[in-house]
């Protein structure tokens, strides 16, 4: 495989050189932008498979630039932010980013996630080893294609949302706490679960639901969990 390459976007140009030494050290390319634009301009010239990207910039911050890029693209995002807030970490995932990491932030975490959302980008296709089709009332999961479609139209996911609904649709019926998704999906302990897992929640309902706030097919199980309702 050839080598993955991470856009680091941050204005800080020291925090972007030292993730360039963190992310070359873990064998990633790497490719800098200071900007929104700048960012924007990568994605349209050069293969890029995650993006590191500060939320707080000048001219276009980075909600604004995870929005154009989830137009588009589904490569892991993940956002970089100093402000610690759960509203500002929920802010990130609702506009579409995978995870992310309060500023000042520890470079083994850093990577440990950077890693995690590498493999289940370039890995879907693995999960699982035969082509059936995954089917509950009008959802259809395609393994092989990694693509999930509703009523025959396709669906655009992104990676954390396909692992989600993934491990759900393999096992219709079962409810899973927000710590067991979390750790089957990010391959790592739940440290945010209770933060994280619920956006991405809401996100894939907004998707794959007539009427999100009565979901027929991704259901809470109060004090318990989520799950797929088999049909």
């Amino acid at each position: 495989m050839d080598k993955l390459n991470v856009l680091v976007c941050d204005d800080d140009t020291a925090i972007v050189d030292a993730l360039e030494i963190y992310l070359k050290h873990e064998n990633y390319g790497v490719v800098k932008a200071y900007t929104g634009n700048q960012a924007l301009k990568v994605l349209t010239e050069q293969k890029i498979h995650l993006v590191l990207l500060d939320i707080m910039m000048p001219g276009l911050d980075g909600l604004s630039i995870t929005i154009k890029i989830r137009e588009e693209l589904n490569i892991p995002i993940i956002i970089l932010s100093a402000k610690s807030e759960d509203t500002d970490k929920i802010a990130g995932l609702n506009f579409g980013a995978d995870d992310y990491v309060t500023k000042p932030f520890n470079p083994l975490e850093l990577m440990a996630r950077v890693k995690s959302q590498m493999r289940r980008y370039t890995a879907l296709g693995s999960l699982v080893s035969n082509s059936n089709i995954l089917k509950t009332g009008s959802l259809e999961l395609d393994p092989e294609a990694k693509e999930l479609q509703v009523d025959g139209e396709a669906v655009k996911l992104t990676p954390t949302e396909y692992g989600i609904m993934l491990f759900l649709m393999k096992n219709l019926g079962h409810v899973f706490s927000s710590e067991q998704i979390y750790e089957h999906v990010w391959h790592e302990p739940s440290f945010s679960a209770e933060n994280t897992v619920p956006v991405h929640i809401r996100r894939i309902r907004e998707k794959i639901e007539i009427n999100p706030k009565e979901p027929k097919y991704l259901k809470v199980v109060w004090g318990i969990g989520y799950k797929i309702e088999k049909y």
